[in-house]
C-alpha cells in the first residue's frame, strides 16, 4: 500500500522537514500554508527541475535506475532492486556509493517512502521523459514491436542482421536520446537490397539503393511516433528493450562513474601562479583607471537604445592600447562596481546619438582611487562575480539583427553569476595550482551538474577567459587570493543568520582575507621616485595615492608597469601651475620625493615656466554691449537705472557686464532702449521659441546579486517555518470540521435539514464573541462568489465591517458584514 507525499511529510519530525527545506530552499518562497501545499509545491515541475539541476551525473543515473525498476502494479521500487541494476554492468560501482546516492535522492524527496517501497515523484518523468536515455517500452509504442521484443532470441537475430548503416543508427540512438528525426522520404524509400529505379535521398545516410531507417522500421527495431504524408518528416523512437540489448556490454545505465573525471594536467608551481595573477591585477587596475580618466575628460554619450556606441568603444580601446573585448569587459565591471554611471544632460544635443545622457565616473571613483591596489582589484573582481552581464555578447547581433553594445540591456543574463561560480568552483575543488584545459573543465562540469552545463560550452570558455584577464586565475590555475575571494563570496551568499547585514557592517572596515593575500604578493607602494638628468622620473614600484596625484599633475606618463617612467615637460609644469602649484611647491615636491639629486635643468625649467606663467590674464564676462555711437554708449554707462548691471568700459564703444545676455537685454529694454543680440560673427540673432522635450527613460542599473540564487536560511528559521506549516495544517484540518451551516451545507449530517441561520443571528453571535473574546466559525462569500469558512477571534464591529484575528495566520483582517453568511461559536 502506497502513501501520498503529503501523508509522508506529515509523519516526519520537524528536523527532517527543516532539512528538506534547507536542501530545496525554493519550497519556502513563499512559505506554504500547510503540509498539503508543501507537498504540491515539492511535486511541481519547476521545483523538481531545480532539484535535478543540482545533482551530479552518478546520482541522476541512480535515479534513472529507480525509474526503470518500478513495479508496473504500484509504481514502487526498492533499494536492493536499484542496487542490482546499478551493479549489472561490467564495471559495477561500490554498493556504498549506490546507497549514498539513494540517500541523497531521498533527502531531496525525489524518492520517498520506505526502502522496500520507494516512490518516484511523478514530475521527474515530466522533466526527463527518457530514463537513462532509453525509450518507452515496446508495449506502449507498437503491438508488433512488442511481439518481437517478447522473443529475446528473435530480437537478437534481427539486431545482428542489421546492415552496417542501420546498425550505426541503432548504436547512436542506444546511447541516448532514443528519438531521432526522419528526413523527408526516408520512410518511403525501399529497404536495403530492394530494387528501386529512383535513388534514395543521400542525406538519410543509407546506401544508394535503400534507406537504413526504412529497414529498421520494417523490421520493428524502430517505431514511428508521428504520422504524416509521404513527403512529411517525422520522428522515430528506439524501444526500451532494443536499447537494453544494445547496451549489454556497458550495462543498462551506461558507463557509471562515481567520482569526477581525473585531470591529466600536472599542477604548476603555486608561486608562479600567484605571481602571474598578481601581475595581471596590476594591469587590470591600471587600465580601468585609465578608461575612467578618459571618460572623465570626454564622457561617452548614451545611445537611444542604451549603452555606449561602437565608435566610442573603439576610441576608448585605441587610446588605452587595449582590444575591444577587453575594453568592454573593464567597462562592464566598472559599471557593475559603481564606478561608472549615467549623468542627465538636459537640453544637450549629441548629434547622431540623440540622447541627453553621458557615461562618466561616479563619486565612488574617487573613493576607489584612494584605496590600496588589492582593495581596488577586489572591488572589481566581486563586481564581476556577481554582475548579471554576459560580456561575451557585446559585438554580436540580437534577435532584431542589431549589434549588442556595451552597457546595453541586451547583454543581461540572469544565469551568468551561477555559471561563473560553477566554473571557478571546479577550479577551486582541484588541487591548488592545477591548470586544467577548457575541455577538462567542461568534462568536470558535465559530471557535476550535467543538466546545467548542457549546451553552455561557449559560456564556460568565456568565464575562463575573463577570469584570466581579470587576474582571478594565473597560468590557467585559480590563484590563492582568487580561491579566498570565491570562498568568501560563497559563504556570504549562503549565510542567512544576518538578514540585516550587521556583521558585514562591522567587518567592512578591515580588508578581506583575499585582499590581504593579494597585498602580500604585490610590491609595496612607494612614496619616492628617481629623477634623472634627461628629466625622466622613474617610480620603482606602484606609487601610493598621494604620490600618484602629484605625478599626474606634474609629469607625463611614458611607460607603465611594475616600475613606471614619467617625464617632466614644459606642458606638464604649466599644467601643475594652472592647478594651483607654485614654483616653490614644485621645487619642494621634487626635493622631498626624489632619492637622487634634482638635476639643475629641472630647476631651470620650473623657474622659466613659472616666470612666464600669468603674464596674460583671461577673464570671464557674461555679455558685452557695443555700438558705433560713442555718445549712446556713454549715456548707457551713466544711466542710473542700469547700475545693477555693473557695466565696465573696455573701449570707447564697448561695455561689458558679468551678467548673461538675457538679463542685459531685459534691463536695456526695460530702460527704454532697443538692443538686438548678435553672435560671434556680428550677425543678428533671431529669437525663436524654445522647444521642450521630455527626457528619455533611465536604463535599469546592473544588479549586484544573483537573481536565480535561492535564499539560504539557518536551521532556527527553518524550524520556525516548519512550525508555521504545522499550525496551518492543523487549522486546515480544523476548517474541515467546521459546522455545516458555516460551510454552506444545507442538509444536516443526521438526515434532517439544518435550521435557518439568519443574518441578525450571525451578528448577535459576533457581538457576543467580541465581548467574550471567544473563537467563532464564520462563513462568508468572497469577491468571486465562493463560500469559505474561517476560525476567527472577533476584535470589533462597526461601520459595516468586522475586524477579527485569523486563528490560522495570526493576522488581523477586515470582513464586510453583508458578506457574512453564518457565525457559530467554536467548541
Amino acid at each position: 500500500m502506497t502513501t501520498s507525499l503529503a501523508d509522508h511529510l506529515r509523519s516526519l519530525p520537524d528536523e527532517s522537514l527543516a532539512a528538506l527545506l534547507q536542501l530545496r530552499p525554493d519550497l519556502v518562497v513563499p512559505v506554504p500554508a500547510d503540509v498539503s501545499a508543501l507537498a504540491i509545491r515539492a511535486q511541481s515541475r519547476v521545483s523538481v527541475a531545480r532539484a535535478l539541476d543540482g545533482l551530479d551525473q552518478f546520482t541522476l543515473q541512480i535515479l534513472d535506475a529507480a525509474r526503470l525498476t518500478r513495479n508496473p502494479d504500484d509504481a514502487t521500487t526498492a533499494t536492493d532492486t536499484v542496487l542490482a541494476m546499478a551493479t549489472a554492468g561490467p564495471q559495477p560501482p561500490a554498493p556504498t556509493a549506490v546507497r549514498a546516492a539513494v540517500g541523497r535522492l531521498r533527502a531531496l524527496f525525489l524518492l520517498y517512502g520506505p526502502e522496500h517501497a520507494l516512490q518516484v515523484l511523478p514530475a521527474v518523468d515530466e522533466v526527463s521523459p527518457y530514463p537513462a536515455g532509453l525509450g518507452r517500452p515496446a508495449a506502449e509504442l507498437d503491438p508488433r514491436t512488442a511481439a518481437l521484443c517478447a522473443d529475446p532470441s528473435k530480437l537478437r537475430r534481427t539486431v545482428l542482421a542489421a546492415p552496417p548503416s542501420a546498425r550505426a543508427i541503432l548504436d547512436r540512438l542506444a546511447a541516448g536520446p532514443p528519438v531521432g528525426s526522419v528526413p523527408p522520404g526516408a520512410l518511403q524509400a525501399p529497404p536495403l537490397g530492394a530494387e528501386d529505379p529512383v535513388l534514395s535521398d543521400p542525406t538519410n545516410g543509407g546506401a544508394p539503393t535503400g534507406s537504413p531507417v526504412r529497414w529498421l522500421v520494417d523490421n520493428r527495431l524502430l517505431v514511428p511516433v508521428t504520422t504524416g504524408s509521404s513527403t512529411a518528416s517525422g520522428t522515430v523512437e528506439l524501444p526500451r528493450e532494443v536499447g537494453l540489448l544494445l547496451r549489454r556490454d556497458s550495462g543498462p545505465l551506461g558507463p557509471l562513474r562515481t567520482s569526477p573525471p581525473p585531470v591529466a594536467t600536472a599542477p604548476r608551481e603555486p608561486k608562479a601562479v600567484d605571481s602571474a595573477g598578481a601581475g595581471q591585477t596590476l594591469e587590470v587596475v591600471r587600465h580601468t583607471e585609465g578608461l575612467l580618466e578618459q571618460l572623465a575628460d570626454e564622457p561617452a554619450p548614451v545611445l537611444r537604445s542604451g549603452g555606449i556606441g561602437v565608435r566610442d568603444l573603439r576610441r576608448l580601446a585605441r587610446t588605452a592600447g587595449l582590444d575591444e573585448p577587453t575594453t568592454a569587459l573593464l567597462l562592464e565591471v566598472a559599471y557593475a562596481a559603481g564606478l561608472l554611471g549615467e549623468l542627465e544632460m538636459p537640453g544637450a544635443t549629441t548629434g547622431r546619438y540623440g540622447a541627453d545622457q553621458q557615461v562618466l565616473p561616479t563619486g565612488g571613483y574617487e573613493v576607489w582611487r584612494a584605496a590600496s591596489l588589492a582593495q581596488r582589484w577586489e572591488q572589481l573582481a566581486r563586481a564581476w562575480l556577481t554582475m548579471t552581464r554576459q560580456v561575451g555578447l557585446v559585438g554580436r547581433r540580437d534577435d532584431r539583427d542589431r549589434p549588442i553594445t556595451v552597457l546595453s540591456s541586451e547583454a543581461e543574463r540572469a544565469s551568468v553569476p551561477a555559471t561563473r561560480r560553477a566554473v571557478l568552483g571546479v577550479l577551486a575543488d582541484l588541487e591548488p595550482a592545477t591548470a586544467p584545459t577548457p575541455e577538462e573543465v567542461q568534462e568536470l562540469l558535465d559530471w557535476r551538474a550535467p543538466r546545467r552545463s548542457r549546451g553552455r560550452d561557449a559560456a564556460h570558455r568565456e568565464v575562463l577567459a575573463e577570469a584570466a584577464q581579470l587576474g582571478v586565475t594565473g597560468l590557467g590555475a585559480l590563484t590563492s587570493y582568487g580561491r579566498l575571494l570565491l570562498g568568501d563570496l560563497t559563504s556570504t551568499n549562503e549565510r542567512g543568520d544576518d538578514p540585516l547585514g550587521v556583521h558585514a557592517d562591522v567587518e567592512s572596515g578591515d580588508p578581506s582575507s583575499a585582499a590581504r593575500a593579494l597585498d602580500a604578493l604585490l610590491p609595496a607602494p612607494v612614496d619616492h621616485f628617481l629623477v634623472q638628468a634627461d628629466l625622466t622620473v622613474v617610480v620603482p614600484g606602484p606609487p601610493e595615492p598621494a604620490l600618484a596625484v602629484e605625478l599626474e599633475a606634474m609629469t607625463e606618463l611614458e611607460s607603465a608597469g611594475g616600475a613606471s617612467v614619467h617625464r617632466v615637460t614644459t606642458a606638464s609644469v604649466r599644467r601643475a601651475l594652472d592647478s594651483g602649484y607654485t614654483a616653490d611647491d614644485l621645487h619642494d615636491v621634487f626635493r622631498r620625493r626624489s632619492r637622487t639629486p634634482v638635476p639643475q635643468g629641472l630647476t631651470y625649467l620650473i623657474d622659466d615656466v613659472a616666470r612666464k606663467h600669468g603674464g596674460l590674464r583671461v577673464g570671464l564676462a557674461g555679455a558685452y554691449l557695443r555700438s558705433d555711437d560713442e555718445t549712446l554708449i556713454s549715456e548707457v554707462l551713466a544711466d542710473r537705472r542700469l547700475e545693477s548691471l555693473a557695466l565696465r568700459r573696455l573701449a570707447p564703444t564697448v561695455l561689458c557686464t558679468q551678467y548673461q545676455v538675457g538679463r542685459l537685454l531685459g534691463a536695456l529694454r526695460d530702460a527704454g532702449y532697443a538692443p538686438v543680440q548678435e553672435d560671434g560673427t556680428g550677425s543678428t540673432v533671431l529669437a525663436r521659441p524654445r522647444i521642450r522635450r521630455a527626457p528619455p527613460r533611465v536604463s535599469v542599473t546592473t544588479r549586484t546579486i544573483d537573481p536565480l540564487a535561492a535564499p539560504k536560511l539557518p536551521m532556527p528559521r527553518l524550524l520556525g517555518v516548519v512550525e508555521h506549516i504545522r499550525r496551518g495544517d492543523a487549522a486546515a484540518r480544523a476548517a474541515r470540521r467546521a459546522p455545516a451551516v458555516v460551510r454552506g451545507g444545507a442538509p444536516g449530517l443526521g438526515g434532517g435539514p439544518v435550521p435557518a441561520h439568519t443574518h441578525s443571528e450571525a451578528l448577535a453571535v459576533l457581538q457576543q464573541a467580541v465581548r467574550d473574546k471567544a473563537l467563532v466559525w464564520v462563513g462568508y462569500v468572497d469577491a468571486h462568489g465562493a463560500t469559505a469558512s474561517r476560525l476567527l477571534k472577533p476584535v470589533s464591529i462597526g461601520a459595516g465591517y468586522l475586524r477579527a484575528e485569523d486563528e490560522r495566520t495570526e493576522m488581523l483582517h477586515t470582513f464586510a458584514l453583508h458578506r457574512i453568511t453564518a457565525a457559530v461559536v467554536a467548541d
